[in-house]
């Protein structure tokens, strides 16, 4: 993909005039999501910020146009198909469709296919420290657990309308952003950044949260080798360069979440001449951390 939407004035983008950055905005939007004939993945316009813009104010859009996707629908088909045809809650775990539409989209895609450990996992007695979910020590694991309790619901809680609606979505949500990794590096985590930064109150909240750390140590040049050092140097590689405090100021946290992206597409800039001059657009972009 060259990165480059063909139709497109990308001038006009950065044009003085409010009007022109409005249509070429529209015209983006148009060939991105609009109409039976847009693709049903993301396109990047070739500047990671746009990207951004566009998929911050078309999110709805996205979902319901990757949720079309043949391989999406599919999927989605078939988790109706084993949900409704399950005799138990243990036979549903065990099915693969469940189990990628349920893992995928509260993000636990990492254990598709072990099915001994989810079955076990998920019908697990959160409150007893000794069961699996808890021994196991993932959050999100126990999180989701606690969410559906499988162990009391049974099958009634994963065929519940809502419930199917929910995972439904979930899952076409989750497509939808790895369409946009796919298409500009790192615009999953900058979104997902831009939704939890005033969340941050510590260094372990950044350390702790996978997110948090690509985003704060790729913007601001930390090296993610930090994390063979000690706590302490830890601390202080952090602290040094980020003050926590101004995750609370919208403006620094977009600011942040741009030189993120900046620095992911040089990252992943190839050597193709249709890729836009990264230094031109970092100069483009105003309020950048320093």
């Amino acid at each position: 993909m060259s990165g480059i939407v063909s139709g497109i004035n990308y001038s006009l983008l950065f044009a003085s005039g409010s009007s022109a950055a409005s249509d070429a905005s529209a015209s983006i939007i148009n060939l991105l999501y609009g109409g039976a004939s847009a693709p049903s993945t993301a396109v990047s316009t070739g500047n990671p910020l746009t990207d951004l813009t566009l998929a911050q104010q078309n999110q709805t859009a996205g979902i319901a146009q990757e949720a079309r996707n043949p391989q999406v629908a599919g999927d989605i088909a078939a988790f109706n198909t084993a949900v409704g045809r399950a005799a138990t809650i243990q036979d549903a775990l065990a099915n693969p469709a469940v189990q990628k539409v349920l893992l995928t989209a509260n993000g636990l895609s990492k254990y598709i296919g072990e099915t001994a450990l989810v079955q076990q996992a998920l019908l697990s007695n959160t409150t007893d420290p000794n069961s699996l979910v808890n021994k196991l020590g993932d959050s999100t694991l126990l999180s989701t657990a606690q969410s559906y309790n499988f162990a009391t619901n049974g099958l009634a809680a994963l065929q519940n309308p809502q419930v199917i609606s929910t995972l439904t979505n979930g899952y076409a949500e989750v497509m939808w952003r790895q369409s946009l990794d796919a298409a500009t590096p790192g615009l999953a985590n900058a979104l997902t950044f831009l939704s939890q930064a005033s969340s941050i109150t510590s260094v372990s909240d950044v350390m702790g949260n996978t997110t948090n750390f690509d985003v704060i140590t790729t913007a601001l040049g930390i090296p993610q080798t930090i994390v063979n050092q000690d706590l302490t140097a830890v601390n202080s590689a952090i602290s040094s360069q980020l003050d926590i405090s101004r995750l609370q100021d919208p403006k620094y946290v977009n600011s942040l979440t741009d030189q993120y992206l900046l620095m992911m597409q040089m990252n992943n800039q190839s050597s193709s001449t249709s890729t836009p001059d990264l230094t031109a657009l970092a100069i483009q972009a105003s309020g950048l951390v320093v």
